[in-house]
């Protein structure tokens, strides 16, 4: 059985895929509203939570 590896996103990468600066993206992560962790000392996003972070804000309006 296999299983897919999440894709795992850095810092900039998120930057540019919301348009959004770095303190922007630290801070949604620093109020759990994007889901992040951390692999030696490197924030890694998994893309899963930047389309469940983009689904959650269009539910909104």
């Amino acid at each position: 059985m296999t299983t897919a590896t999440p894709e795992l996103l850095k810092v900039p990468e998120v930057m540019a895929q919301l348009k959004v600066g770095r303190s922007k993206v630290y801070d949604l992560i620093r109020t759990h509203r994007l889901v992040s962790l951390k692999i030696d000392g490197c924030r890694r996003i998994p893309a899963e939570a930047v389309r469940d972070f983009i689904d959650g804000r269009l539910g909104e309006n």
